[in-house]
Protein backbone atom coordinates (compact mmCIF):
# COMPACT_ATOMS: atom_id res chain seq x y z
CA UNK A 1 0.00 0.00 0.00
CA UNK A 2 2.87 2.38 0.90
CA UNK A 3 4.57 1.71 -2.40
CA UNK A 4 1.41 2.34 -4.40
CA UNK A 5 0.71 5.53 -2.42
CA UNK A 6 4.25 6.76 -3.01
CA UNK A 7 4.05 5.99 -6.71
CA UNK A 8 0.73 7.80 -6.97
CA UNK A 9 2.09 10.88 -5.17
CA UNK A 10 5.14 11.01 -7.40
CA UNK A 11 2.97 10.85 -10.53
CA UNK A 12 0.80 13.71 -9.28
CA UNK A 13 3.83 15.89 -8.46
CA UNK A 14 5.43 15.06 -11.78
CA UNK A 15 2.23 16.10 -13.57
CA UNK A 16 2.25 19.38 -11.66
CA UNK A 17 5.84 19.99 -12.68
CA UNK A 18 4.89 19.43 -16.32
CA UNK A 19 2.00 21.85 -15.97
CA UNK A 20 4.27 24.40 -14.26
CA UNK A 21 6.83 24.16 -17.07
CA UNK A 22 4.04 24.62 -19.61
CA UNK A 23 2.73 27.72 -17.78
CA UNK A 24 6.27 29.15 -17.59
CA UNK A 25 6.65 28.68 -21.33
CA UNK A 26 3.28 30.37 -21.91
CA UNK A 27 4.16 33.34 -19.63
CA UNK A 28 7.51 33.76 -21.33
CA UNK A 29 5.86 33.76 -24.76
CA UNK A 30 3.19 36.20 -23.53
CA UNK A 31 5.80 38.56 -22.04
CA UNK A 32 7.72 38.57 -25.28
CA UNK A 33 4.58 39.52 -27.22
CA UNK A 34 3.41 42.13 -24.67
CA UNK A 35 6.90 43.63 -24.43
CA UNK A 36 6.84 44.48 -28.13
CA UNK A 37 3.45 46.17 -27.86
CA UNK A 38 4.52 48.16 -24.82
CA UNK A 39 7.66 49.39 -26.54
CA UNK A 40 5.55 50.71 -29.45
CA UNK A 41 3.60 52.75 -26.93
CA UNK A 42 6.72 54.02 -25.29
CA UNK A 43 6.44 51.75 -22.27
CA UNK A 44 9.28 49.40 -21.43
CA UNK A 45 9.45 46.41 -19.07
CA UNK A 46 12.17 46.16 -16.45
CA UNK A 47 15.42 45.21 -18.09
CA UNK A 48 15.81 41.94 -16.22
CA UNK A 49 12.15 40.77 -16.46
CA UNK A 50 12.70 38.47 -19.39
CA UNK A 51 16.01 37.23 -17.99
CA UNK A 52 14.28 36.28 -14.78
CA UNK A 53 11.60 34.53 -16.75
CA UNK A 54 14.21 32.69 -18.77
CA UNK A 55 15.77 31.43 -15.51
CA UNK A 56 12.46 30.02 -14.19
CA UNK A 57 12.28 27.17 -16.69
CA UNK A 58 15.77 25.78 -15.98
CA UNK A 59 15.03 26.02 -12.26
CA UNK A 60 11.86 24.05 -12.77
CA UNK A 61 13.72 21.46 -14.85
CA UNK A 62 16.40 21.19 -12.19
CA UNK A 63 13.83 20.80 -9.47
CA UNK A 64 11.97 18.17 -11.51
CA UNK A 65 15.16 16.21 -12.12
CA UNK A 66 16.05 16.41 -8.45
CA UNK A 67 12.60 15.17 -7.58
CA UNK A 68 12.99 12.21 -9.96
CA UNK A 69 16.37 11.34 -8.49
CA UNK A 70 14.99 11.62 -4.97
CA UNK A 71 12.07 9.41 -5.88
CA UNK A 72 14.42 6.83 -7.44
CA UNK A 73 16.56 6.81 -4.32
CA UNK A 74 13.46 6.49 -2.18
CA UNK A 75 12.25 3.55 -4.23
CA UNK A 76 15.68 1.94 -3.97
CA UNK A 77 15.69 2.42 -0.21
CA UNK A 78 12.22 0.93 0.02
CA UNK A 79 13.35 -2.02 -2.08
CA UNK A 80 16.40 -2.37 0.17
CA UNK A 81 14.19 -2.26 3.26
CA UNK A 82 11.88 -4.88 1.79
CA UNK A 83 14.78 -7.27 1.28
CA UNK A 84 15.43 -7.44 5.03
CA UNK A 85 12.58 -9.98 5.12
CA UNK A 86 14.89 -12.37 3.29
CA UNK A 87 17.12 -12.62 6.34
CA UNK A 88 14.44 -14.29 8.44
CA UNK A 89 12.93 -16.33 5.62
CA UNK A 90 13.09 -20.12 5.78
CA UNK A 91 13.21 -20.53 2.02
CA UNK A 92 15.49 -22.75 0.00
CA UNK A 93 18.83 -21.35 -1.11
CA UNK A 94 17.88 -21.31 -4.81
CA UNK A 95 14.76 -19.24 -4.07
CA UNK A 96 16.75 -16.74 -1.97
CA UNK A 97 19.43 -16.47 -4.68
CA UNK A 98 16.84 -15.68 -7.33
CA UNK A 99 15.25 -13.00 -5.13
CA UNK A 100 18.68 -11.51 -4.44
CA UNK A 101 19.46 -11.46 -8.15
CA UNK A 102 16.15 -9.73 -8.94
CA UNK A 103 16.90 -7.10 -6.30
CA UNK A 104 20.40 -6.46 -7.66
CA UNK A 105 19.00 -5.80 -11.14
CA UNK A 106 16.24 -3.57 -9.71
CA UNK A 107 18.59 -1.51 -7.53
CA UNK A 108 21.18 -0.93 -10.25
CA UNK A 109 19.08 -1.01 -13.44
CA UNK A 110 21.87 -3.15 -14.85
CA UNK A 111 21.68 -4.88 -18.22
CA UNK A 112 22.73 -8.21 -16.77
CA UNK A 113 24.10 -9.71 -13.56
CA UNK A 114 25.04 -12.88 -11.79
CA UNK A 115 26.03 -14.22 -8.39
CA UNK A 116 28.89 -16.54 -7.51
CA UNK A 117 29.16 -18.29 -4.13
CA UNK A 118 32.03 -19.95 -2.33
CA UNK A 119 31.59 -23.70 -1.98
CA UNK A 120 31.51 -24.44 1.79
CA UNK A 121 33.50 -27.66 1.29
CA UNK A 122 36.06 -26.82 -1.38
CA UNK A 123 36.25 -23.05 -0.86
CA UNK A 124 36.04 -22.50 -4.64
CA UNK A 125 33.80 -19.79 -6.13
CA UNK A 126 30.97 -21.27 -8.20
CA UNK A 127 28.54 -19.71 -10.69
CA UNK A 128 25.03 -19.92 -9.20
CA UNK A 129 22.40 -17.64 -10.79
CA UNK A 130 22.21 -15.02 -13.54
CA UNK A 131 19.90 -12.49 -15.19
CA UNK A 132 20.01 -10.89 -18.62
CA UNK A 133 22.05 -13.65 -20.20
CA UNK A 134 21.05 -15.57 -23.28
CA UNK A 135 20.30 -19.28 -23.09
CA UNK A 136 23.72 -20.00 -24.61
CA UNK A 137 25.47 -17.75 -22.13
CA UNK A 138 23.59 -19.28 -19.18
CA UNK A 139 24.45 -22.76 -20.40
CA UNK A 140 28.09 -21.70 -20.68
CA UNK A 141 28.02 -20.97 -16.96
CA UNK A 142 31.39 -20.03 -15.60
CA UNK A 143 32.90 -19.20 -19.01
CA UNK A 144 31.04 -15.90 -19.19
CA UNK A 145 31.92 -14.84 -15.64
CA UNK A 146 34.44 -12.01 -15.28
CA UNK A 147 36.67 -14.01 -12.98
CA UNK A 148 39.32 -11.33 -12.80
CA UNK A 149 36.73 -8.89 -11.39
CA UNK A 150 35.12 -11.56 -9.19
CA UNK A 151 38.43 -12.74 -7.73
CA UNK A 152 39.58 -9.19 -7.08
CA UNK A 153 36.44 -8.38 -5.10
CA UNK A 154 36.43 -11.72 -3.30
CA UNK A 155 40.08 -11.44 -2.25
CA UNK A 156 39.95 -7.80 -1.21
CA UNK A 157 36.50 -7.87 0.33
CA UNK A 158 35.92 -4.41 -1.21
CA UNK A 159 33.35 -3.40 -3.86
CA UNK A 160 34.42 -2.47 -7.36
CA UNK A 161 32.88 0.32 -9.48
CA UNK A 162 34.08 1.30 -12.93
CA UNK A 163 32.58 4.00 -15.15
CA UNK A 164 34.32 2.71 -18.28
CA UNK A 165 35.79 -0.77 -17.98
CA UNK A 166 37.75 -0.38 -21.21
CA UNK A 167 39.71 2.53 -19.74
CA UNK A 168 40.23 0.99 -16.31
CA UNK A 169 43.79 -0.33 -16.38
CA UNK A 170 43.18 -2.78 -13.51
CA UNK A 171 40.59 -4.75 -15.48
CA UNK A 172 40.76 -3.56 -19.10
CA UNK A 173 42.74 -6.63 -20.14
CA UNK A 174 40.17 -9.02 -18.67
CA UNK A 175 38.92 -11.56 -21.22
CA UNK A 176 35.29 -10.84 -20.41
CA UNK A 177 35.77 -7.05 -20.53
CA UNK A 178 37.36 -7.28 -23.94
CA UNK A 179 35.20 -10.09 -25.30
CA UNK A 180 31.87 -8.60 -24.23
CA UNK A 181 32.84 -4.91 -24.70
CA UNK A 182 31.82 -4.09 -21.13
CA UNK A 183 31.51 -0.44 -20.12
CA UNK A 184 29.89 -0.10 -16.67
CA UNK A 185 30.72 -2.72 -14.01
CA UNK A 186 29.61 -2.94 -10.40
CA UNK A 187 30.58 -5.84 -8.13
CA UNK A 188 30.17 -6.08 -4.36
CA UNK A 189 31.25 -8.77 -1.89
CA UNK A 190 28.62 -10.80 -0.07
CA UNK A 191 29.85 -10.82 3.52
CA UNK A 192 28.52 -12.82 6.44
CA UNK A 193 30.30 -12.48 9.80
CA UNK A 194 33.11 -10.57 8.07
CA UNK A 195 33.71 -13.49 5.72
CA UNK A 196 33.27 -13.21 1.97
CA UNK A 197 30.92 -16.00 0.93
CA UNK A 198 30.39 -14.75 -2.64
CA UNK A 199 30.15 -11.82 -5.04
CA UNK A 200 27.18 -10.04 -6.65
CA UNK A 201 28.14 -8.72 -10.09
CA UNK A 202 26.30 -6.57 -12.66
CA UNK A 203 27.40 -4.77 -15.82
CA UNK A 204 26.26 -2.89 -18.90
CA UNK A 205 27.63 -3.10 -22.44
CA UNK A 206 25.83 -0.05 -23.83
CA UNK A 207 26.24 2.79 -21.35
CA UNK A 208 29.33 4.06 -19.59
CA UNK A 209 28.88 5.66 -16.18
CA UNK A 210 25.57 3.86 -15.53
CA UNK A 211 26.57 2.99 -11.97
CA UNK A 212 27.39 5.76 -9.50
CA UNK A 213 28.30 6.01 -5.85
CA UNK A 214 24.64 5.81 -4.92
CA UNK A 215 24.25 2.39 -6.60
CA UNK A 216 27.54 1.29 -5.08
CA UNK A 217 26.39 2.26 -1.59
CA UNK A 218 22.99 0.64 -2.04
CA UNK A 219 24.39 -2.57 -3.45
CA UNK A 220 27.09 -2.77 -0.76
CA UNK A 221 24.44 -2.48 1.96
CA UNK A 222 22.27 -4.98 0.19
CA UNK A 223 25.23 -7.34 -0.18
CA UNK A 224 25.53 -7.66 3.58
CA UNK A 225 21.81 -8.41 3.93
CA UNK A 226 21.89 -10.81 1.00
CA UNK A 227 24.87 -12.68 2.45
CA UNK A 228 23.06 -13.17 5.77
CA UNK A 229 19.93 -14.31 3.91
CA UNK A 230 21.95 -16.79 1.84
CA UNK A 231 23.76 -18.13 4.90
CA UNK A 232 20.44 -18.47 6.72
CA UNK A 233 18.95 -20.31 3.75
CA UNK A 234 21.95 -22.65 3.70
CA UNK A 235 21.59 -23.14 7.45
CA UNK A 236 17.86 -23.86 7.11
CA UNK A 237 18.60 -26.37 4.35
CA UNK A 238 21.27 -28.04 6.49
CA UNK A 239 18.88 -28.15 9.45
CA UNK A 240 16.12 -29.58 7.26
CA UNK A 241 18.55 -32.19 5.92
CA UNK A 242 19.64 -33.05 9.46
CA UNK A 243 16.03 -33.22 10.60
CA UNK A 244 15.20 -35.50 7.68
CA UNK A 245 18.20 -37.65 8.59
CA UNK A 246 17.14 -37.70 12.24
CA UNK A 247 13.58 -38.62 11.26
CA UNK A 248 14.89 -41.35 8.96
CA UNK A 249 17.18 -42.68 11.69
CA UNK A 250 14.33 -42.47 14.19
CA UNK A 251 12.08 -44.40 11.83
CA UNK A 252 14.78 -47.01 11.27
CA UNK A 253 15.46 -47.31 14.98
CA UNK A 254 11.73 -47.55 15.64
CA UNK A 255 11.44 -50.33 13.06
CA UNK A 256 14.45 -52.10 14.52
CA UNK A 257 13.12 -51.58 18.04
CA UNK A 258 9.71 -52.92 17.02
CA UNK A 259 11.19 -55.88 15.13
CA UNK A 260 13.28 -57.13 18.06
CA UNK A 261 11.84 -60.46 19.10
CA UNK A 262 12.79 -59.94 22.73
CA UNK A 263 10.78 -57.65 24.95
CA UNK A 264 12.66 -54.38 25.59
CA UNK A 265 11.67 -52.12 28.49
CA UNK A 266 13.61 -49.09 29.68
CA UNK A 267 13.02 -47.70 33.17
CA UNK A 268 14.26 -44.64 35.04
CA UNK A 269 15.74 -44.41 38.53
CA UNK A 270 12.30 -44.83 40.10
CA UNK A 271 11.55 -47.99 38.08
CA UNK A 272 9.00 -46.11 35.98
CA UNK A 273 8.68 -47.23 32.38
CA UNK A 274 10.20 -44.92 29.76
CA UNK A 275 9.49 -46.96 26.66
CA UNK A 276 8.75 -50.51 25.59
CA UNK A 277 8.60 -52.27 22.23
CA UNK A 278 5.84 -54.39 20.72
CA UNK A 279 7.29 -57.63 22.10
CA UNK A 280 7.26 -56.09 25.59
CA UNK A 281 3.64 -55.01 25.08
CA UNK A 282 2.76 -58.67 24.53
CA UNK A 283 4.64 -59.68 27.68
CA UNK A 284 2.97 -57.07 29.87
CA UNK A 285 -0.39 -57.03 28.13
CA UNK A 286 -0.29 -53.19 28.14
CA UNK A 287 0.44 -50.83 25.24
CA UNK A 288 3.48 -48.57 25.24
CA UNK A 289 1.31 -45.43 25.49
CA UNK A 290 -0.48 -46.78 28.55
CA UNK A 291 2.70 -48.15 30.17
CA UNK A 292 4.93 -45.07 29.84
CA UNK A 293 5.22 -43.33 33.19
CA UNK A 294 3.80 -46.27 35.15
CA UNK A 295 5.77 -48.16 37.78
CA UNK A 296 7.07 -51.50 36.52
CA UNK A 297 5.82 -53.16 39.71
CA UNK A 298 2.34 -51.82 39.00
CA UNK A 299 2.34 -53.22 35.48
CA UNK A 300 3.72 -56.60 36.59
CA UNK A 301 2.83 -57.06 40.29
CA UNK A 302 3.68 -60.78 40.06
CA UNK A 303 7.41 -60.08 39.79
CA UNK A 304 9.46 -61.28 42.74
CA UNK A 305 11.45 -59.10 45.10
CA UNK A 306 14.57 -60.66 43.59
CA UNK A 307 13.70 -59.08 40.24
CA UNK A 308 14.01 -55.56 41.67
CA UNK A 309 17.04 -56.53 43.75
CA UNK A 310 18.83 -57.48 40.53
CA UNK A 311 17.90 -54.14 38.98
CA UNK A 312 19.29 -52.34 42.04
CA UNK A 313 22.56 -54.28 41.66
CA UNK A 314 22.80 -53.24 38.01
CA UNK A 315 22.44 -49.59 39.03
CA UNK A 316 24.95 -49.94 41.82
CA UNK A 317 27.59 -51.82 39.86
CA UNK A 318 26.84 -50.23 36.45
CA UNK A 319 27.29 -53.69 34.93
CA UNK A 320 25.08 -55.98 32.92
CA UNK A 321 23.27 -58.76 34.79
CA UNK A 322 21.40 -61.88 33.62
CA UNK A 323 18.97 -64.02 35.58
CA UNK A 324 15.94 -66.29 35.25
CA UNK A 325 12.57 -65.16 36.56
CA UNK A 326 9.79 -67.58 37.40
CA UNK A 327 6.31 -66.44 38.48
CA UNK A 328 2.62 -67.13 38.11
CA UNK A 329 0.44 -64.99 35.86
CA UNK A 330 -3.19 -65.66 35.04
CA UNK A 331 -2.90 -69.15 36.48
CA UNK A 332 0.05 -70.10 34.26
CA UNK A 333 3.65 -70.62 35.28
CA UNK A 334 5.84 -68.13 33.42
CA UNK A 335 9.56 -68.44 32.71
CA UNK A 336 11.54 -65.30 31.75
CA UNK A 337 15.20 -64.78 31.01
CA UNK A 338 16.11 -61.19 31.83
CA UNK A 339 19.20 -59.23 30.80
CA UNK A 340 19.49 -55.85 32.54
CA UNK A 341 21.99 -53.23 31.38
CA UNK A 342 22.65 -49.73 32.75
CA UNK A 343 21.60 -46.80 30.58
CA UNK A 344 24.47 -44.36 30.21
CA UNK A 345 24.06 -40.71 29.25
CA UNK A 346 26.66 -38.26 28.00
CA UNK A 347 28.27 -38.20 31.44
CA UNK A 348 28.37 -42.03 31.39
CA UNK A 349 26.29 -42.07 34.59
CA UNK A 350 22.58 -42.87 34.73
CA UNK A 351 20.08 -44.53 37.03
CA UNK A 352 18.12 -45.84 34.05
CA UNK A 353 18.12 -49.53 33.17
CA UNK A 354 17.31 -51.34 29.92
CA UNK A 355 15.62 -54.72 30.34
CA UNK A 356 15.73 -57.30 27.55
CA UNK A 357 13.24 -60.07 28.33
CA UNK A 358 12.84 -63.40 26.58
CA UNK A 359 9.75 -65.43 27.42
CA UNK A 360 10.78 -69.10 27.62
CA UNK A 361 7.40 -70.26 28.90
CA UNK A 362 6.46 -72.16 25.76
CA UNK A 363 9.94 -73.60 25.46
CA UNK A 364 9.84 -74.80 29.06
CA UNK A 365 6.41 -76.30 28.53
CA UNK A 366 7.63 -78.01 25.36
CA UNK A 367 10.68 -79.35 27.16
CA UNK A 368 8.47 -80.70 29.93
CA UNK A 369 6.12 -82.22 27.38
CA UNK A 370 9.05 -83.74 25.48
CA UNK A 371 10.42 -85.13 28.75
CA UNK A 372 7.01 -86.59 29.51
CA UNK A 373 6.68 -88.07 26.03
CA UNK A 374 10.17 -89.52 26.35
CA UNK A 375 9.00 -91.69 29.23
CA UNK A 376 6.82 -93.75 26.92
CA UNK A 377 7.80 -92.78 23.37
CA UNK A 378 10.81 -94.36 21.61
CA UNK A 379 13.76 -92.03 21.17
CA UNK A 380 13.80 -92.52 17.40
CA UNK A 381 10.13 -91.65 17.17
CA UNK A 382 10.58 -88.69 19.51
CA UNK A 383 13.34 -87.33 17.26
CA UNK A 384 11.02 -87.54 14.24
CA UNK A 385 8.46 -85.25 15.87
CA UNK A 386 8.99 -81.86 14.24
CA UNK A 387 7.49 -79.71 16.96
CA UNK A 388 6.04 -80.66 20.31
CA UNK A 389 3.75 -77.62 20.08
CA UNK A 390 2.18 -79.15 16.95
CA UNK A 391 1.08 -82.24 18.84
CA UNK A 392 -2.47 -82.35 20.09
CA UNK A 393 -2.61 -84.56 23.17
CA UNK A 394 -6.12 -83.53 24.09
CA UNK A 395 -8.55 -86.48 24.36
CA UNK A 396 -9.44 -87.61 20.85
CA UNK A 397 -10.95 -90.72 19.26
CA UNK A 398 -8.87 -92.51 16.62
CA UNK A 399 -8.78 -95.85 14.79
CA UNK A 400 -5.66 -97.54 16.14
CA UNK A 401 -4.09 -100.97 16.51
CA UNK A 402 -3.41 -102.19 20.05
CA UNK A 403 -1.20 -105.10 21.14
CA UNK A 404 -1.35 -106.83 24.49
CA UNK A 405 1.52 -109.28 25.20
CA UNK A 406 1.62 -111.26 28.43
CA UNK A 407 4.04 -113.88 29.76
CA UNK A 408 2.12 -117.15 30.06
CA UNK A 409 2.39 -119.16 33.29
CA UNK A 410 4.14 -116.35 35.07
CA UNK A 411 2.47 -116.95 38.44
CA UNK A 412 3.81 -120.47 38.77
CA UNK A 413 7.19 -119.39 37.42
CA UNK A 414 7.52 -116.57 39.92
CA UNK A 415 7.00 -118.87 42.88
CA UNK A 416 10.23 -120.73 42.12
CA UNK A 417 12.64 -117.74 42.13
CA UNK A 418 13.98 -115.15 44.48
CA UNK A 419 12.55 -111.64 43.89
CA UNK A 420 15.85 -110.25 42.54
CA UNK A 421 16.25 -113.12 40.06
CA UNK A 422 12.59 -112.89 39.06
CA UNK A 423 12.82 -109.19 38.34
CA UNK A 424 16.05 -109.61 36.33
CA UNK A 425 14.57 -112.33 34.12
CA UNK A 426 11.25 -110.53 33.56
CA UNK A 427 12.99 -107.29 32.68
CA UNK A 428 15.09 -109.13 30.13
CA UNK A 429 12.03 -110.55 28.39
CA UNK A 430 10.10 -107.28 28.58
CA UNK A 431 13.13 -105.35 27.32
CA UNK A 432 13.46 -107.61 24.25
CA UNK A 433 9.73 -107.26 23.55
CA UNK A 434 9.93 -103.48 23.96
CA UNK A 435 12.81 -103.28 21.46
CA UNK A 436 10.82 -105.30 18.92
CA UNK A 437 7.86 -102.93 19.32
CA UNK A 438 10.07 -99.86 19.04
CA UNK A 439 11.62 -101.23 15.84
CA UNK A 440 8.16 -101.00 14.26
CA UNK A 441 7.60 -97.44 15.62
CA UNK A 442 5.15 -98.70 18.17
CA UNK A 443 4.32 -96.78 21.32
CA UNK A 444 4.90 -98.79 24.50
CA UNK A 445 1.93 -97.55 26.46
CA UNK A 446 2.35 -99.52 29.69
CA UNK A 447 4.29 -102.24 31.47
CA UNK A 448 1.78 -104.17 33.58
CA UNK A 449 3.88 -106.49 35.70
CA UNK A 450 4.73 -109.31 33.30
CA UNK A 451 2.68 -107.80 30.47
CA UNK A 452 3.30 -105.05 27.93
CA UNK A 453 0.77 -102.88 26.06
CA UNK A 454 1.66 -101.18 22.77
CA UNK A 455 -0.17 -98.80 20.41
CA UNK A 456 0.10 -97.82 16.77
CA UNK A 457 -1.46 -94.87 14.85
CA UNK A 458 -1.91 -92.59 17.85
CA UNK A 459 -1.48 -88.82 17.40
CA UNK A 460 2.10 -89.43 18.53
CA UNK A 461 2.89 -92.05 15.88
CA UNK A 462 0.35 -91.68 13.08
CA UNK A 463 0.67 -94.52 10.53
CA UNK A 464 -1.44 -95.85 7.69
CA UNK A 465 -0.02 -99.39 7.98
CA UNK A 466 -0.50 -99.56 11.77
CA UNK A 467 -2.00 -103.12 11.71
CA UNK A 468 0.87 -104.44 9.60
CA UNK A 469 3.44 -102.88 11.94
CA UNK A 470 1.76 -104.44 14.99
CA UNK A 471 1.77 -107.97 13.52
CA UNK A 472 5.39 -107.59 12.40
CA UNK A 473 6.31 -106.51 15.94
CA UNK A 474 4.50 -109.59 17.36
CA UNK A 475 6.35 -111.88 14.97
CA UNK A 476 9.62 -110.22 15.98
CA UNK A 477 8.87 -110.80 19.64
CA UNK A 478 8.34 -114.51 18.95
CA UNK A 479 11.63 -114.73 17.03
CA UNK A 480 13.51 -112.97 19.81
CA UNK A 481 12.00 -115.32 22.36
CA UNK A 482 13.18 -118.36 20.41
CA UNK A 483 16.65 -116.89 20.21
CA UNK A 484 16.62 -116.14 23.90
CA UNK A 485 15.53 -119.67 24.75
CA UNK A 486 18.59 -120.99 23.01
CA UNK A 487 20.94 -119.27 25.47
CA UNK A 488 19.10 -119.39 28.81
CA UNK A 489 18.54 -122.26 31.13
CA UNK A 490 15.46 -124.38 30.56
CA UNK A 491 13.91 -123.24 33.83
CA UNK A 492 14.12 -119.60 32.68
CA UNK A 493 12.38 -120.05 29.32
CA UNK A 494 9.22 -117.96 29.19
CA UNK A 495 6.63 -117.54 26.42
CA UNK A 496 4.46 -114.64 25.38
CA UNK A 497 0.85 -114.90 24.35
CA UNK A 498 -0.15 -111.91 22.16
CA UNK A 499 -3.52 -110.40 21.20
CA UNK A 500 -3.91 -107.66 18.52
CA UNK A 501 -6.99 -105.66 17.51
CA UNK A 502 -7.60 -102.67 15.22
CA UNK A 503 -10.47 -100.49 16.35
CA UNK A 504 -11.59 -97.23 17.91
CA UNK A 505 -10.12 -95.84 21.12
CA UNK A 506 -9.98 -92.54 22.97
CA UNK A 507 -6.43 -91.27 23.44
CA UNK A 508 -5.08 -88.45 25.58
CA UNK A 509 -3.32 -87.42 28.77
CA UNK A 510 -4.67 -88.94 31.99
CA UNK A 511 -3.65 -88.51 35.60
CA UNK A 512 -3.49 -85.78 38.22
CA UNK A 513 -1.37 -82.76 39.07
CA UNK A 514 1.56 -84.85 40.32
CA UNK A 515 1.48 -87.64 37.75
CA UNK A 516 0.26 -87.67 34.19
CA UNK A 517 0.71 -90.08 31.29
CA UNK A 518 -0.54 -90.79 27.80
CA UNK A 519 -3.17 -93.55 27.61
CA UNK A 520 -5.66 -95.27 25.31
CA UNK A 521 -9.12 -96.26 26.52
CA UNK A 522 -11.84 -98.21 24.76
CA UNK A 523 -12.37 -100.96 22.21
CA UNK A 524 -8.90 -101.42 20.69
CA UNK A 525 -7.17 -101.90 24.05
CA UNK A 526 -9.93 -103.95 25.64
CA UNK A 527 -10.32 -106.36 22.70
CA UNK A 528 -6.56 -106.88 22.36
CA UNK A 529 -6.46 -107.81 26.07
CA UNK A 530 -9.41 -110.20 25.54
CA UNK A 531 -7.65 -111.86 22.58
CA UNK A 532 -4.44 -112.23 24.57
CA UNK A 533 -6.36 -114.00 27.33
CA UNK A 534 -7.41 -116.56 24.68
CA UNK A 535 -3.84 -117.18 23.49
CA UNK A 536 -1.54 -120.03 24.40
CA UNK A 537 2.25 -119.63 24.85
CA UNK A 538 3.83 -118.60 21.54
CA UNK A 539 0.51 -117.72 19.83
CA UNK A 540 -0.42 -114.48 18.07
CA UNK A 541 -4.19 -113.99 17.86
CA UNK A 542 -5.59 -111.09 15.81
CA UNK A 543 -9.14 -109.88 15.36
CA UNK A 544 -10.99 -110.02 12.05
CA UNK A 545 -10.53 -106.28 11.74
CA UNK A 546 -6.76 -106.61 12.01
CA UNK A 547 -6.52 -109.66 9.76
CA UNK A 548 -8.43 -107.88 7.02
CA UNK A 549 -5.60 -105.33 6.95
CA UNK A 550 -2.71 -107.82 6.87
CA UNK A 551 -4.06 -110.85 5.00
CA UNK A 552 -1.98 -110.04 1.91
CA UNK A 553 1.23 -110.23 3.96
CA UNK A 554 0.48 -112.90 6.59
CA UNK A 555 -1.23 -116.27 6.50
CA UNK A 556 -3.63 -117.15 9.34
CA UNK A 557 -6.22 -119.71 10.26
CA UNK A 558 -9.56 -119.00 11.89
CA UNK A 559 -9.80 -120.24 15.44
CA UNK A 560 -12.57 -120.55 17.99
CA UNK A 561 -12.00 -118.51 21.11
CA UNK A 562 -11.26 -120.57 24.15
CA UNK A 563 -12.84 -118.11 26.54
CA UNK A 564 -16.10 -116.23 26.32
CA UNK A 565 -16.87 -112.87 27.85
CA UNK A 566 -20.04 -110.82 27.98
CA UNK A 567 -19.93 -107.86 25.64
CA UNK A 568 -17.35 -109.41 23.31
CA UNK A 569 -19.72 -111.48 21.18
CA UNK A 570 -18.98 -109.36 18.12
CA UNK A 571 -15.32 -110.47 18.26
CA UNK A 572 -15.97 -114.20 18.43
CA UNK A 573 -14.16 -114.71 15.09
CA UNK A 574 -10.40 -114.50 15.51
CA UNK A 575 -7.32 -115.59 13.53
CA UNK A 576 -4.16 -117.34 14.57
CA UNK A 577 -1.18 -115.85 12.73
CA UNK A 578 1.00 -118.60 11.33
CA UNK A 579 3.88 -117.07 9.40
CA UNK A 580 4.49 -114.32 6.82
CA UNK A 581 3.44 -115.08 3.25
CA UNK A 582 6.48 -115.54 1.05
CA UNK A 583 7.57 -112.11 -0.20
CA UNK A 584 4.92 -110.38 1.88
CA UNK A 585 7.03 -109.26 4.81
Amino acid sequence: MAQRGGAGGFSAINAQFKELKQRADEVKSLLEKQGELLRRRGISLPSDALDRMWSVRPAIDKLSLSMVETHTKLQQLRRLADTTALINSAQETDIVLNEVMETVITLTQAERGYIVLRNPDSGELEFKVARGLSAEETAAGGRIVSWSVINKVAESGEPLLTVNAGEDESISHSESVVGFSLLSILAVPLKARDEVIGVAYCDNRLMAGLFKENELSLLSSFGQQAAVAIENARLFEAIRAQMALVEEMHARLSNIFASIGSGVITINGENCILVCNEAAEKLTGISNDAAVGCALGGILPQLSAGFFENIARVRQGQEQRLWAERFMKQGRQRYWQVVASPLRGEDQVSDGVALVIDDFTERKEQEEQRRLLGTFLPDALLRNIGSISDLDTRPTERHITAMFADICGFTAFSEQLEPEDLMRIVNRYLGEASDAITAQDGLVDQFLGDAIKALWNTQLNAQEDHALRAVRAAQAIMRVMRGLHAIVDADQRLHFGIGIHSGQSVLGMVGGANRIEFAALGEAVNVSKFLQENSEPGEIIVSASTYERVKEQFSAVPMPLRKRKAGYEAFATAYLIAAPIAGGN
